[in-house]
């Protein structure tokens, strides 16, 4: 990707000059939970446009973490001014555009109180699965040792911030506590949106979705009051989307693979997965926001 600087009253200035700005909503998630092919599939439902993982987004993010502390590189009004330019560019559309939903990064959920307050007029979706799938998926995956020592450390900064918990170092942790780490730290992010935007949002689990697709893409499309009919809902329901790689599109994705790949991790990483479940379940016994995240995970 080639990029130039340009300065940022330029830039905020062609953001205020932009006509016919389009509804803007947002997709959260915690991670490997079928974001992508929401995003996808309401693609398929014409008038969306997707904006997936813009970079700004996830750079947001991180700056806000240390809003207001010496370390940080912008002052609040700063913060603000960036915060309006983006929704300003990321709410252009085509002339066919009816709406633009924006899929943030799983990390950039943390972000989503602060986005929903400044746009009030945005709504969100936000994807998650229950604890011990989420583990069992991320398990499986090719790279997952080396995904999760990666983010580690500021999931365990995150985890951290305002509370005083029972947790070794990230250096004692096994990968199964690593994956259950991810969960319960994007989950709470979750319970914080959840807080902050209240009806606004739209809490998913994927395998809820996945078991009834028709059902959920037609709670979603009426959550971002975009058209629905029974035509065009099963239309996006066989979609040829459902049988590719959401990331590689130009990879299949056959019906049933999901399932081989769960049932391969859980045959494969049990003693992982159980360590990460008993870790979430001895935190849950240490602090009331995490053990309600969690019973509400598991319930």
């Amino acid at each position: 990707t080639e990029g130039a600087w340009m300065p940022g009253a330029a830039v905020t200035q062609a953001a205020r000059q932009v006509a016919g700005a389009r509804p803007l909503h947002f997709i959260f998630h915690s991670g490997h939970v079928g974001s992508t092919l929401l995003s996808r599939l309401l693609d398929e439902a014409g008038a969306v446009l997707g904006l997936r993982e813009p970079l700004p987004l996830r750079t947001l993010a991180d700056a806000h973490d240390v809003l207001g502390k010496p370390e940080s590189l912008l002052g609040i009004p700063q913060f603000e001014s960036l915060l309006d330019m983006l929704l300003g560019l990321w709410s252009r559309g085509y002339e066919a555009t009816r709406a633009v939903v924006v899929k943030a990064t799983s990390s950039a959920g943390r972000l989503a109180p602060r986005l929903l307050g400044q746009s009030p007029a945005s709504r969100a979706v936000y994807l998650n699965l229950a604890p011990e799938p989420y583990l069992s998926t991320l398990l499986g995956g090719a790279n997952s040792a080396t995904d999760l020592r990666g983010h580690g450390p500021g999931r365990m900064r995150r985890l951290l911030a305002g509370r005083e918990l029972p947790v070794a170092p990230l250096y004692a942790l096994s990968t199964g506590e690593l994956a259950a780490l991810g969960w319960l730290v994007e989950s709470l992010s979750q319970a914080a949106a959840q807080e902050a935007a209240g009806s606004r949002l739209l809490a998913l689990d994927f395998d809820t979705f996945l078991a009834d697709m028709p059902g959920e893409i037609s709670k979603v499309l009426a959550h971002f009051n975009l058209p629905r009919d029974e035509a065009g809902i099963a239309a996006i329901a066989a979609s040829a989307v459902l049988h590719q790689y959401s990331k590689a599109p130009e990879l299949p994705f056959p019906p049933g693979e999901r399932a081989a790949r769960l049932a391969a991790a859980r045959r494969d990483h049990s003693d992982e997965i159980a360590k990460g479940l008993a870790w979430l379940e001895r935190l849950a016994r240490a602090d009331a926001s995490i053990a309600s995240v969690f019973e509400r995970g598991v319930a």
